[in-house]
């Protein structure tokens, strides 16, 4: 019994005195995505309507405008979007906390505004910034209940070249790479043989 015992022991590992890094939330690698590039992207598609929609068309050109207010809004997006993200993290709190808004569209109105227009910019921007995302933010969580896409089990035709591999397909695939790549070393050596 003895000597069972102590294989037993012998399998566990001992506790380290150093802290353990605990594997990042599972929300870190999506909620990234969900709550800045998706934003970033829509404000670029927003300057780039507002592009097309600017009085100033004729003047400078359909396609500089759209690009220049399409890269503008997005920087400002993704600026605001991290800078809120950033506070989240900071804060510990929830996604939904209007003062991460709140906060972050200070900071980052702060920061682009004293680049535009110095210290009063600095002001002015940093108001109006946490007011403006403040009340978007708060927009979106009111609407978001009401816009939400239902389930659908989309798949792709069976014709299509991109298909989704089950784990024996998946093997096989592997198997046949393999099998590729020993033919192509082959050829390799028979050609530096050659020469």
């Amino acid at each position: 019994m003895a000597s069972s015992e102590r294989a037993k022991a012998a399998a566990i590992p001992p506790p380290s005195a150093a802290p353990q890094l605990q594997a990042s939330a599972p929300d870190g690698d999506v909620d990234w995505k969900e709550r800045i590039l998706i934003p970033t992207l829509l404000g670029g598609v927003v300057g780039a309507g507002g592009g097309l929609l600017s009085k100033h068309r004729k003047a400078h050109g359909v396609a500089n405008l759209c690009a220049t207010y399409a890269a503008n809004t997005a920087i400002v997006a993704g600026c605001y979007c991290g800078t809120r993200e950033f506070v989240r993290k900071t804060r510990a709190s929830e996604p939904d906390d209007l003062v991460n808004s709140m906060i972050g569209g200070f900071a980052t109105g702060a920061v682009l505004g004293r680049l535009q227009g110095g210290q009063l910019g600095a002001l002015r921007y940093s108001m109006t910034f946490a007011i403006a995302g403040t009340a978007f933010d708060y927009a979106a969580l009111r609407l978001r209940p009401h816009l939400k896409i239902p389930n659908t089990n989309w798949r792709l035709p069976e014709w299509s070249p991109i298909q989704v591999l089950d784990e024996e397909a998946l093997a096989a695939k592997r198997a046949r790479e393999q099998q590729l790549n020993a033919q192509r070393t082959r050829l390799r050596e028979l050609n530096k043989e050659e020469s």
